[in-house]
């Protein structure tokens, strides 16, 4: 059984103004971008066109409208100390989707999809509204199915999968050290490419990356290497071995020497996170080893290798697409930490996010060079802009050890009564309300083509995929146990002894460790635990469907397929078999009526 939910509350921060910044549209070459000579990093930011870079400011600072919400469900689980009329800056000014005309927002009403649709297909509106009018409408369409249209079984655990950045390609990576590629250039219908294997692998594949390109997949285990393999389904070539450890000559810097394979040395360096640069010539990679590193596909040597976490990286990815320079990561020490590769002389970071209370289980960059978002153990995602990042000098005189309890996610509960806020959390937004236990789990900013990159979303360890409002409050909530509970028979003694709160012996247990947006249609992608005691794993497949499962009638059940998408009759069946019992089941147990004397608490009423 699922935990009880929690409500999600949100604590929003206007971005500080007095740093320049870029506009999304603007050139940022590295002629342009001087970083600073005293090895600080990213204290001084390449100048932008004036009147937009005005603009953009005063957006964020002064414009505060007042808008009504669609449906009353909108504002479930928003911060009862937060205005509810109040959204983040950032949506204000198109950064992270758009907002209904003016005129509609000042008659205190917005207008509905249907509507949008109408004025669309009859061609009133004027043609420079074209564009905007296409981006409300696909902002709109969030998938929120908790019907999976596709269950896709696997026999041991998921751990990630992602959709490429076109929306042509997506992988699974399973426990039992295999990587499923599908080609998914009709988001509603997949096709099987191919599966690789990862050699010698321990406990897990940990991370997956695509190349820019689709062309290769790079994998890795907590080993010190990393498995290269082609995509195209008829090249069955081995694939290739990078080890990490194989450091440049060259390479020099504080800490960076201390052995030959690092901190650990080789037989502890172990690989958590996994990322392609924008050009597709390096890989940067976040260790058990502390440390962060960068490969060099061409010299085939790892030539980047900072070292300043204290404790494990769990999550690592570049900053902007464009450009190789800018890098995150997060660790279990409880902070995200910036690096310019282009001032590190001293082989220091640019500088640090702080505010989680315990430590990051992943990072995503929004891919422009300003916004990054992470998950915590301390059960809270957390918006991050640049310019509010506190330089390395200012980090050195704070402690951090008053605020963590150090609890064993896997294992234990988070207790809140414990939390204690971080005064110096120079955090953005704050989300909260899905779980973050039990293992790594993801966080994604939405895509800008399916979803006018209005929305953040993460899994969730109690079964569900969170979709939030930039503002912290809850857009939607996927629930894939729902979409998957009894989807396979038991496996030999899977699950025996597993009980929910209710004492009965069923154990089915789901915990969604990632999702993927597609970014060409309103499709989500889940890939979580699932089975009795979760000890499988699943991909299910959600879409946009207009509020078709609030309809009376039972929805059509969809289809259980294998990792080859080879569909699983018995699987169906036993769905439809479990179905019709329940239903016949609540229909020969009718409600009983109310006692005398009693409300529908149970108190008594006299």
């Amino acid at each position: 059984m699922a935990p009880q939910e929690q409500p999600s509350r949100a604590s929003i921060t206007p971005p500080t103004t007095n740093t320049r910044h870029f506009s999304e549209e603007e050139d940022r070459s590295d002629d342009e971008y001087q970083p600073a000579e005293d090895g600080s990093g990213l204290s001084r930011v390449m100048s932008a066109a004036e009147d937009e870079d005005r603009d953009y400011t005063d957006a964020l600072e002064n414009i505060e409208i007042e808008i009504e919400r669609m449906e009353d469900g909108e504002q479930e689980g928003a911060d009862t100390e937060q205005d509810n009329n109040e959204i983040s800056p950032a949506t204000t000014c198109g950064t992270y989707g758009q907002r209904d005309d003016f005129t509609a927002i000042r008659r205190r009403r917005r207008t509905t999809f249907s509507e949008k649709l109408m004025w669309r297909r009859l061609g009133l509106d004027a043609r420079p509204n074209t564009s905007k009018a296409n981006r409300l409408l696909a902002q709109e369409l969030v998938p929120s199915s908790s019907q999976a249209d596709r269950i896709i079984h696997y026999d041991s655990r998921a751990y990630c999968g992602q959709f490429s950045d076109d929306g042509n390609f997506f992988f699974s990576c399973t426990q039992n050290f295999k990587v499923q590629m599908y080609d998914t250039s009709n988001s509603y219908n997949w096709k099987y490419y191919k599966t690789v294997d990862y050699p010698f692998g321990q406990w897990t594949i940990t991370d997956a990356t695509l190349s820019p390109d689709n062309r290769f997949l790079a994998y890795s285990s907590i080993r010190h290497l990393v498995c290269l393999a082609p995509t195209d389904p008829t090249d069955f070539s081995d694939h290739t071995l990078l080890d990490l450890t194989n450091f440049a000559s060259d390479l020099h810097g504080p800490r960076q020497s201390r052995t030959r394979y690092g901190y650990m040395g080789r037989s502890g360096f172990g690989i958590w996170s996994l990322r392609f640069s924008g050009d597709g010539r390096e890989i940067v990679a976040g260790t058990s080893d502390h440390s962060v590193v960068v490969y060099d596909l061409e010299r085939r040597c790892s030539t980047v290798r900072l070292s300043n976490h204290a404790d494990e990286v769990n999550a690592v990815c570049f900053g902007d697409k464009s450009s190789p320079h800018i890098l995150y990561s997060g660790s279990d020490d409880q902070t995200l930490r910036v690096w310019d590769r282009r001032s590190m002389a001293a082989g220091q970071e640019a500088g640090i996010f702080v505010g989680h209370t315990e430590g990051l289980t992943y990072v995503d960059s929004k891919g422009d060079g300003r916004y990054v978002l992470s998950n915590g153990k301390d059960q809270m995602m957390k918006l991050w802009d640049l310019r509010k990042m506190i330089s390395p000098s200012d980090f050195a005189q704070m402690d951090l050890s008053p605020y963590t309890t150090n609890f064993d996610y896997r294992f234990s509960p988070y207790d809140e009564d414990d939390y204690r806020p971080n005064p110096n959390d120079c955090s953005v937004v704050t989300f909260r309300g899905h779980s973050v236990l039990k293992t790594l789990i993801r966080c994604h900013f939405s895509p800008p083509g399916s979803s006018n990159s209005r929305y953040v979303y993460t899994g969730s360890e109690d079964g569900k995929v969170w979709i939030y409002n930039l503002d912290g409050t809850v857009k939607a909530k996927i629930d894939v146990t729902k979409a998957t509970r009894n989807s396979r028979p038991r496996v030999g003694g899977e699950g025996m002894y597993e009980y929910d709160t209710m004492g009965r012996e069923h154990g089915w247990k789901t915990c969604v460790r990632d999702a993927s947006w597609s970014p060409t249609a309103p499709v989500l992608a889940a890939t979580s635990w699932n089975g009795y005691n979760a000890a499988m794993g699943t991909v299910t497949q959600h879409s946009w469907n207009d509020g078709a499962e609030d309809d009376e009638v039972d929805p059509q059940l969809r289809g259980s397929y294998n990792a080859q998408l080879v569909a699983q009759e018995e699987y169906n069946q036993r769905r439809r078999e479990t179905r019709a019992r329940d239903n016949g089941r609540l229909r020969s147990n009718p409600v009983p009526r109310r006692r005398y004397g009693q409300d529908e608490d149970g108190d008594q009423d006299w």
